[in-house]
């Protein structure tokens, strides 16, 4: 069975004073980028079955503002997203249902990124609000380094 796994990093962040990064909010373009990848989703991936999303609050809203134009899906929030190294990555990506063919990950860099090069052997820098889609086969218990080919790109802008 083809699975697609989306890598989408959250959208553009603030940087306020006094704020924990954990608690960063979207920018006033981060809030224009995000609906931009959801509408660029529901044309090119609608069928996504399950989200995963770091707890932080620039991811939480990113996902949210990408599920209001596709639609929501079964979503878990992982504290093991924040801050993850692509192995970290891969292995919350072994947990995945097999019921979902598609999953949608949001999170953050580098780890994003470092996951897109380990699975595919392609190195792609991921900006705020990119999206990379990926196919590979099998289950997602079986997700490991080389097992996906990137299919797509976008940097969809609001």
């Amino acid at each position: 069975m083809t699975r697609t796994l989306v890598v989408c990093r959250h959208a553009k962040s603030a940087w306020p004073d006094d704020v924990d990064d954990f608690e960063r909010p979207l920018t006033e373009r981060g809030e224009r980028d995000a609906p931009e990848a959801g509408r660029w989703l529901a044309e090119r991936v609608p069928d996504i079955g399950f989200a995963l999303c770091s707890p932080a609050k620039r991811a939480r809203r990113t996902w949210q503002l990408i599920a209001d134009v596709t639609g929501k899906a079964e979503t878990r929030h992982d504290k093991r997203l924040y801050g993850a190294t692509a192995g970290e990555l891969i292995a919350v990506l072994n947990e995945l249902p097999d019921e979902a063919e598609t999953a949608l990950l949001v999170g953050h860099n580098p780890g994003l990124e470092d996951l897109v090069a380990v699975l595919t052997g392609t190195p792609h820098e991921l900006k705020t609000a990119e999206i990379a889609v990926l196919s590979g086969t099998g289950s997602w218990s079986q997700v490991e380094p080389g097992w996906a080919k990137l299919d797509e790109t976008a940097t969809p802008r609001g």
